[in-house]
């Protein structure tokens, strides 16, 4: 992982490293974009059990802006701190010793976005 903190920090900060090529690019991203939003969308599998997989992915890629991404994506799809735990402990199992490190920085990353979601 690039950094020890998987958060609101790093994905403004790739966001900002990516304004450049997404400029050059743009049809790239844009189809990336919509290819991700047809990938989540509720199916034989729901929006928030796809966003537990690809938070487990993430936790084995060990990639910041990826744990980031799909750390907020869960809590946007109601994800609970449990449910991500869970994810976590899956990949934890497929992975082995090093989803441990990325696996506290996933839930911990998932913790504060959580908190920094306005509850009614």
């Amino acid at each position: 992982m690039q950094s020890s903190r998987p958060s609101h920090e790093t994905r403004e900060a790739l966001w900002l490293e990516q304004r450049a090529l997404r400029q050059a690019i743009p049809e790239v991203y844009q189809s990336f974009e919509n290819l991700s939003a047809e990938a989540v969308d509720d199916g034989a599998l729901t929006t928030k059990c796809k966003s537990l997989i690809a938070l487990a992915i993430a936790v084995v890629q060990a990639q910041d802006g990826a744990v980031a991404a799909s750390s907020k994506a869960a809590v946007q799809a109601g994800v609970t701190a449990q449910e991500a735990a869970e994810a976590v402990a899956v990949a934890i199992m497929m992975h082995g010793e090093p989803a441990t490190v990325s696996g506290a920085r996933a839930y911990a990353a998932f913790c504060e976005f959580e908190a920094a979601v306005i509850r009614p």
